[in-house]
C-alpha cells in the first residue's frame, strides 16, 4: 500500500519547481492531485507527465490572488475526486535585492497578496470541506526568511513569518476537527526562483557559504516532508515548523 492511497489534495503553484516536485511524489505515493498555477501552458505540461504515469490529476489554471479562482477549485476537486484531504499552499513570489526603505507600496502589497492573502482564501475555500470529510491535513510552505534574518527581503519575510504565525493559529482553531496545520521552511533551494542567484556564482557561494551542506536543496527533498506530513504517518503532529535548510537556520 502506498502512503496516500485514496487521499485527494490541492497543490498551489503546482506548476513548477517544490510544488511540481510535491506533486510528482503525492502522485507517486498514491494521491489524486488538483495542480494550481498561473501558467496554464506550465501547469498542463506537468498534469500531463503525472496523467501519463497513471496518476489522478485535475489541472485549474488560476492565481491564489483570485478569490473565485480559490473556491471554483475546491469545487472543481469534490465533483472529480469526492473529496479533499489534503492542501498544499504552495505559491508564492519573492523579492529580493532592497532594504526596506526602498521597498515600494507596489511590491509590498503583491507580497502580501500572494504569500498571504492567497493562503487566507485557499485555506478559507476548503476547511469546511474538509470538516464535512472528516479532518485532513494543509501544509503551508514558508521559508527560512522567517526564522533568521536575511538582508535585503524585509518585506518576503514580513509574508512568511506572518505565515508561520497563521500555521499555529490554524492549527490550534481546527484540532477538534481532525485538521492538522503545518509548516514546512525550506532554504535556498534549486527552483526557477532562486534561478539568478545560482547562475551569479560569487554570491551563489557566498549564500550557500552559510549552509553546512554547502549546496541548495533539490525541490523532491522539501517534496518528501510534505509526503510524510499529508500521511497518516503525521496524525499527531501539528502547529509545528520544519526547516529543511541544509543545516543554514543554526549558523
Amino acid at each position: 500500500m502506498k502512503r496516500l492511497d485514496g487521499k485527494v489534495a490541492i497543490i498551489t503553484g503546482g506548476n513548477a519547481g517544490i510544488g511540481e516536485a510535491v506533486a510528482r511524489a503525492f502522485v507517486r505515493e498514491g494521491a489524486a492531485v488538483t495542480l494550481t498555477g498561473r501558467r496554464k501552458e506550465e501547469l498542463d505540461r506537468v498534469a500531463r507527465d503525472l496523467e501519463q504515469a497513471g496518476g489522478r490529476v485535475l489541472a485549474v489554471a488560476g492565481s491564489v490572488t483570485d478569490e473565485t479562482h480559490a473556491r471554483e477549485t475546491v469545487s472543481h476537486t469534490l465533483r472529480r475526486f469526492g473529496r479533499l484531504d489534503c492542501l498544499v499552499n504552495n505559491a508564492g513570489i519573492g523579492a529580493f535585492g532592497k532594504k526596506l526603505h526602498e521597498t515600494d507600496d507596489a511590491t509590498w502589497d503583491q507580497l502580501i497578496d500572494v504569500n498571504l492573502t492567497g493562503v487566507f482564501r485557499f485555506t478559507r475555500a476548503a476547511i469546511s470541506d474538509m470538516i464535512a470529510g472528516g479532518g485532513g491535513s494543509i501544509i503551508n510552505v514558508s521559508s527560512i526568511a522567517s526564522l533568521v534574518g536575511i538582508p535585503y527581503g524585509a518585506a518576503y519575510a514580513a509574508t512568511k513569518g506572518a505565515l508561520d504565525a497563521l500555521t499555529r493559529a490554524l492549527a490550534a482553531e481546527y484540532a477538534e476537527q481532525n485538521i492538522r496545520c503545518n509548516v514546512v521552511n525550506p532554504g535556498l533551494v534549486d527552483t526557477p526562483m532562486a534561478t539568478s542567484l545560482l547562475q551569479d556564482r560569487e554570491r551563489a557561494a557566498q549564500v550557500l557559504g552559510e549552509y553546512l551542506l554547502r549546496r541548495p536543496g533539490r525541490p523532491e527533498e522539501i517534496a518528501h516532508m510534505l509526503v510524510y506530513l499529508a500521511s497518516d504517518e503525521a496524525t499527531w503532529v501539528t502547529g509545528a515548523t520544519f526547516a529543511i535548510d541544509g543545516g543554514r537556520t543554526i549558523r
